[in-house]
């Protein structure tokens, strides 16, 4: 992640135009026109072979203008950038806009060009480059159109990234028919430096932007990717158009697994991760932003509908259905509140019908009494344009009880100019508005998602009874043994094994060469038993006649035995099947599920559950999620499956212990975050029964072959996983362990009260202020953090039986991880117990494995403590502009980064 030097490219005070040109139908020509247009800095022309273009001097190298340039906009042939990059770089300009295409969109030769690109940035410290091969960039605001289109959109709250310069020009013509306007605008074109998550990261703290839309073709730096949305999400809305939905996978399939999570499902699962709302149509961007932008929210999906026609309000309820929202149940107080101002013949039901004379009265009446309705989320009004509708009168009822209301209103003007000037007066009023209902629910989805998905980033997991004593040693020794054989699929009974190592329970099979073998495991295991081929070269055993279950007795091992050698051989006959694998049959009512893994091309690994044994893939019930895993993550990916009510018992069918499957499922990340060499493992089916969950059949898939650096751990996974391997041990002056370990959202609880043991003084020196109480919102900022930006270091300790957090240091790193704030808190019941110094000292120890170059703190003058404590860490202390308060820093040096 990194915005450095983007403030000089996005808000630049100079700019030089390499290539400027008088043809002002050429790229250089419109580029200098629309700069000069608005534009209140400073812009140079540089073209060697002019003494002036546009009647402005040109200068024939970037060299002799005059000033620092803080931004270069190169718009020459391709084959001229590399040394037009040196050049600026040498002349201390911040960063290079790249216009020019021919690089690797174009082949090798072209990938060649830019890779000498990239070597000629990288050989001076924090040059950037936006581009190449895009259209440029704008921000209204500054008057600033550094691009090719003729656009000239007006300043606005919404951000829009592209990484299609020609689909820019298509929204921004249409944005400015629509008088929609923008913080920025940027094509994104190769991103050879600037990705993503630089600009998100760097639309993040820009304080006008309120809403980001991304056009997505792909994603080339997955982590730095979801972090920086994750970041984003957390207080701002972002909406994304993904294209490319239906390519096909890049790697063959060899299990369900990999043939049920295509590429699509996967770019699905992490936008819905980021906190993205994702729309389908590219005409559903500017609405969805817009509406996500304001002020609006919901916190569940229970629409009322308001409309003067039966037939449509039906329409909107089909498409609320549909979508997987909800028909608001209204009140007995909310029915007698429009028996008092609606005709007799009204519908008495959501959707509330007000007739086709309603007007603007009965309008205002209807959507008072169901907005205030606290079973209500929301309100959709449509008219319709019968005879006696004055849709403009009506739309300035909606409006005016809109604003009485907090929560959201959408409106369907449906029709033509008739009701035009009515929908303008909806939307002057900030009002979305539509001229269907389903694009009107569509929009209230959208806002739905958009809180569950934020939901998902800050809710808190539920503390369940799982003892993560994971045997990692045991399953490093035992795919070990495998890696030299080079790629390839495991055997059952070595994939179980790996299983068991992670204790997840598994049906272990003993294997027998022969049927006398198979009998005498079959009556160690005990009856009933079930026989399955061991080869592999086989991938779907039940395809090959490679399964028999419910065997009974010695007499039908054998017959089984030699059923399964015979049928396999015939079926398959180049998988050698050399033996059996005999185990226990698992009876009792469960329910069939598959669990797998495999490497995506773009996120790297991927996990899904889904409805599972032989016909997986037909009942095509499964869903997908990006590791790591916690308890509500997993929750929320068997709720959202279509057998989920027969997990929770249905029809007198017990219910499945779903505890014992929701730590299956973690442990299961676990395992799959521990090892790379991974591309495909699958268990299926997983049986959850009332009891437990049982593994029945696995199978795992390797490539050793390190695709994956070394020096960054968990490198095949898009989101950083909890950083275990940062804890620690220390013990107070009285001699009491305790242990330092990085914070976790099961935290929030235990982080309440230790709040709730501080004094005012304690919290007012750390918050700079003080609050009645903490509340959830509060903790989400400090328990729910991304590992890869922000570390909290939290001291546990066993207190009278409990277990409690006894204070903790904070690091919060910049982007670049140039500098990190360090904060710490110590409850008033621990301190002067020798706490905060091995606190301060661990996490300057990880600053340093950062590359963290100034670790900076603030304290009041008053807090001596503090003072102490800094001081003894070699902490420079000065006052700032505030005189009751010390400004603190400590010089690391550019210490290499470890992790």
């Amino acid at each position: 992640m990194s915005v450095r030097n983007l403030s000089r490219v996005f808000a630049p005070d100079r700019i030089a135009v390499i290539g400027a040109s008088s043809d002002r139908s050429s790229v250089g020509g419109v580029l200098l026109d629309n700069l000069v247009r608005d534009y209140q800095g400073v812009v140079y022309a540089v073209n060697p072979g002019h003494r002036a273009v546009h009647a402005m001097e040109a200068y024939p190298s970037i060299e002799e203008v005059p000033g620092t340039v803080d931004l270069a906009v190169i718009c020459t042939p391709a084959e001229t950038v590399p040394d037009l990059v040196t050049e600026c770089s040498e002349a201390g300009v911040g960063g290079a806009l790249v216009i020019s295409a021919g690089f690797r969109e174009t082949g090798p030769e072209g990938a060649e060009l830019e890779r000498r690109v990239a070597a000629a940035a990288a050989a001076f410290d924090g040059f950037r480059i936006v581009g190449p091969n895009c259209l440029g960039f704008l921000v209204p605001g500054l008057g600033l159109n550094a691009s090719f289109a003729r656009a000239r959109p007006r300043a606005g709250h919404l951000a829009f990234i592209s990484q299609s310069g020609a689909l820019a020009t298509a929204v921004l013509d249409r944005a400015e028919e629509q008088g929609i306007g923008f913080s920025a605008v940027v094509s994104a074109g190769n991103m050879l430096d600037v990705d993503f998550g630089d600009l998100i990261d760097h639309l993040g703290q820009d304080r006008s932007t309120r809403a980001l839309i991304v056009y997505i073709e792909s994603i080339t730096n997955p982590r730095k990717f979801m972090s920086a949305a994750r970041a984003f999400s957390r207080i701002k809305p972002i909406v994304a158009y993904k294209a490319g939905r239906f390519t096909e996978s890049a790697a063959a399939a060899v299990s369900h697994t990999g043939a049920m999570a295509g590429a699509d499902d996967v770019y699905a699962a992490a936008l819905r991760r980021a906190g993205i709302v994702r729309v389908d149509e590219i005409n559903e961007i500017f609405s969805t932003a817009a509406l996500l932008g304001g002020d609006a929210r919901v916190h569940a999906s229970d629409l009322a509908v308001v409309t003067n026609a039966g037939g449509p309000g039906v329409i909107a309820v089909d498409a609320l259905l549909e979508r997987g929202g909800t028909l608001a149940a209204l009140s007995a107080t909310t029915l007698a509140s429009l028996d008092d101002v609606l005709p007799p013949a009204w519908s008495h039901r959501n959707p509330v019908d007000v007739l086709g004379d309603a007007g603007p009265e009965r309008y205002r009446g209807a959507l008072g009494a169901v907005l205030a309705d606290d079973g209500v989320a929301a309100a959709l009004a449509i008219l319709t344009p019968q005879a006696m509708t004055d849709a403009t009168a009506v739309a300035e009822a909606v409006a005016h009880e809109c604003g009485r209301s907090r929560k959201p209103l959408v409106a369907a003007w449906m029709g033509g100019g008739a009701v035009r000037e009515g929908r303008e007066r909806l939307e002057r009023a900030g009002i979305p508005t539509y001229e269907t209902p389903e694009q009107s629910v569509g929009a209230f989805m959208h806002l739905v998602s958009y809180a569950r998905n934020r939901e998902t980033l800050y809710e808190t997991p539920r503390t369940i009874p799982v003892s993560f004593t994971l045997d990692r040693l045991a399953g490093r020794r035992l795919l070990s043994a495998f890696l030299p054989q080079g790629a390839g699929v495991l055997g059952e009974s070595q994939s179980k094994a790996l299983l068991d190592a992670y204790g997840i329970p598994v049906s272990m099979p003993l294997p027998a060469a022969a049927a006398d073998e198979a009998v005498a495991a079959a009556e160690e295991i005990g009856f009933p038993v079930v026989l399955k081929v061991e080869s592999n070269g086989v991938t779907h055993k039940t395809d090959v006649g490679g399964v028999v279950v419910d065997v009974r007795s010695p007499e039908g091992v054998r017959e089984a035995y030699d059923r399964i050698i015979a049928e396999v051989s015939r079926r398959a006959p180049d998988a050698r099947p050399d033996r059996v694998t005999v185990q226990e049959m698992v009876t009792g009512p469960a329910q069939e599920l598959i669990v797998g893994s495999r490497e995506d091309p773009t996120f790297g690994a991927v996990i899904m559950v889904g409805a599972g044994g032989i016909a997986a893939e037909i009942a095509d019930d499964s869903v997908l999620e990006l590791p790591p895993l916690s308890e509500r993550l997993a929750r929320r990916m068997l709720e959202r499956l279509r057998v989920w009510p027969l997990l929770t018992g249905y029809r007198g069918r017990p219910a499945a212990n779903v505890d014992a499957l929701l730590e299956v499922l973690m442990r299961f990340s676990y395992l799959v975050a521990d090892y790379p060499e991974i591309a495909e493992i699958e268990i299926n089916p997983l049986l959850a029964g009332p009891e437990r969950a049982i593994a029945v059949d696995a199978r795992i898939a390797i490539d050793p072959v390190a695709r994956r650096r070394p020096s960054e751990p968990y490198a095949h996974l898009a989101i950083r996983p909890y950083p275990e391997e940062l804890q620690t041990t220390t013990t107070l002056r009285d001699g009491a362990p305790v242990t330092l370990r990085p914070i976790k959202p099961e935290d929030e609880p235990a982080w309440h009260d230790m709040l709730a043991a501080c004094s005012e003084e304690t919290i007012r020196s750390r918050f700079r202020g003080l609050f009645r109480h903490t509340s959830h919102e509060m903790a989400t900022r400090y328990c729910f953090i991304d590992y890869d930006r922000e570390m909290a270091l939290v001291a546990e300790a066993e207190d009278a039986g409990e277990t409690r957090l006894l204070g903790v240091g904070r690091l919060v790193a910049d982007p670049d991880r140039q500098f990190a704030e360090y904060a710490i808190l110590v409850a008033d019941p621990w301190q002067n117990q020798g706490l905060a110094g091995p606190l301060t000292e661990r996490c300057l120890e990880i600053a340093r494995s950062w590359g963290v170059r100034t670790v900076r703190a603030e304290t009041g003058t008053d807090n001596r403590r503090m003072l102490a404590v800094l001081r003894d860490h070699g902490f420079a202390l000065g006052r700032g502009e505030d005189p009751e308060v010390v400004s603190a820093s400590l010089d690391l040096g550019a210490m290499p980064a470890t992790s």
